[in-house]
């Protein structure tokens, strides 16, 4: 696993903040399990991920671009984590088309490459993972 403590020389690239935000998550999964809030999910990983020295922006509303025009439309995204890589949080029973198409919205909207889809109510938090990629 990569160091996910990063100083102001080291840019870390997407892939390991991705392995670092999974490692988080697993963390975060053995320690609540399956069936809280996607709220409750958020906010520890968050902690985790600042534990680990990475900057993690929750809640965020991207302005949508209509026509020229900057709208509040009322979208949230869960947590950006070093201005690389969305995070969208679910607990639900199953990942359906819906909850990949609101990530990538969130990624063409913060023009971001990667975007990490984790369903925390998974037995096993492997199987609850979706990564996308904005352009592919």
């Amino acid at each position: 696993m990569p160091q996910c403590f990063h100083g102001e020389k080291y840019i870390m690239i997407e892939n390991e903040i991705t392995s670092c935000i999974i490692g988080a998550a697993i963390e975060v999964h053995k320690e609540l399990g399956p069936g809280l809030l996607e709220s409750s999910y958020e906010h520890c990983l968050a902690y985790e991920l600042r534990q680990n020295g990475l900057m993690v922006q929750q809640q965020l509303s991207p302005p949508l671009v209509y026509k020229g025009v900057k709208l509040d439309a009322g979208y949230r995204i869960d947590l950006l984590v070093e201005n690389k890589v969305i995070i969208e949080i679910k607990s639900v029973d199953v990942l359906v088309g819906i909850h990949t198409a609101q990530l990538l919205t969130y990624l063409k909207l913060k023009q971001i490459k990667l975007g990490l889809l984790i369903n925390f109510n998974s037995v096993v938090l492997k199987d609850g993972l979706k990564r996308i990629i904005n352009g592919y």
